[in-house]
């Protein structure tokens, strides 16, 4: 059986969640990844999603807006804009994400306009994934 690591969730708000953890499944801006005890370090920016944590006891789920993360080989450490447990998540908290971010990409065009419609489409997801 695989080991544990240490897992911390923090957001501006609070401090969400800190145990032990067997593996962390996070929404990466370039990609989802699973972190494990013994994981390369590394550091990466959060994408809007459904942050995952398996541990001994049981699975928890976070709805996060972004962000950065931490791993390294025993620990990885969640910074998030935003975070929620998933059973917190409204249907009003989500289409609230998604007005916030159709105002803020109004107008907007090339690369900020890119950056506007994969914010969206991520926003979307979540709100699928949430509900």
């Amino acid at each position: 059986m695989a080991g544990t690591m240490k897992f911390d969730l923090v957001s501006p708000e609070r401090r969400l969640a800190s145990a032990e953890a067997s593996e962390v499944m996070i929404p990466g801006a370039d990609g989802d990844l699973t972190a494990m005890e013994g994981h390369a370090p590394v550091i990466l920016s959060l994408r809007p999603g459904i942050l995952r944590v398996t541990g001994p006891e049981g699975t928890s789920e976070y709805a996060v807006t972004g962000g950065f993360a931490e791993i390294t080989a025993v620990a990885a450490t969640v910074l998030a804009e935003q975070a929620v447990p998933r059973a917190e998540v409204t249907a009003a908290f989500v289409e609230g994400l998604i007005a916030e971010a159709r105002e803020a990409g109004r107008g907007a065009t090339g690369a900020a306009r890119d950056a506007s419609d994969k914010l969206l489409a991520d926003l979307e997801a979540l709100r699928a994934a949430a509900h």
